[in-house]
């Protein structure tokens, strides 16, 4: 497989719309810590999540809330506080879920919905009523 350094190595790149990407990859990055990637003149910039990428793409389109990015973070507390102080409206406040995560939701000042997620333990999907599946 060849990769080229001006696209980010994930294998699924979300993009999201803003009016002003400029100011919603300053904002993301106050209230989340994502950090900025590549910038592409004005209208397009790729951030950091963790291990994660996405793109933030120029436009005038309103988030339908039909999505939800999920990153996956360190300190769900610490984040969704940190979320909080920059003027991110907190959708549910962190909780701890049966399948070992520690999970809270976000929405961002555009209307973009996050989920961040802390694994806090390393539980069988069979605990909880799940199941896990290989692919050959």
């Amino acid at each position: 497989m060849r990769f080229n350094r001006s696209v980010p190595p994930c294998a699924v790149i979300p993009v999201l719309i803003y009016p002003d990407p400029s100011a919603a990859a300053d904002w993301l990055s106050k209230a989340f810590g994502f950090t900025t990637r590549l910038r592409i003149a004005n209208h397009r910039i790729q951030m950091k999540a963790g291990e994660g990428c996405f793109t933030i793409a120029e436009g005038n389109v309103t988030p339908n809330n039909s999505h939800i990015v999920q990153v996956r973070i360190e300190d769900a507390m610490g984040h969704c506080q940190r979320a909080r102080q920059h003027g991110a409206t907190i959708l549910t406040e962190p909780k701890d879920q049966p399948y070992g995560e520690r999970q809270y939701n976000a929405q961002d000042f555009h209307g973009h919905r996050w989920d961040f997620t802390e694994t806090i333990s390393d539980v069988a999907p069979e605990e909880w009523s799940g199941g896990t599946f290989h692919l050959e």
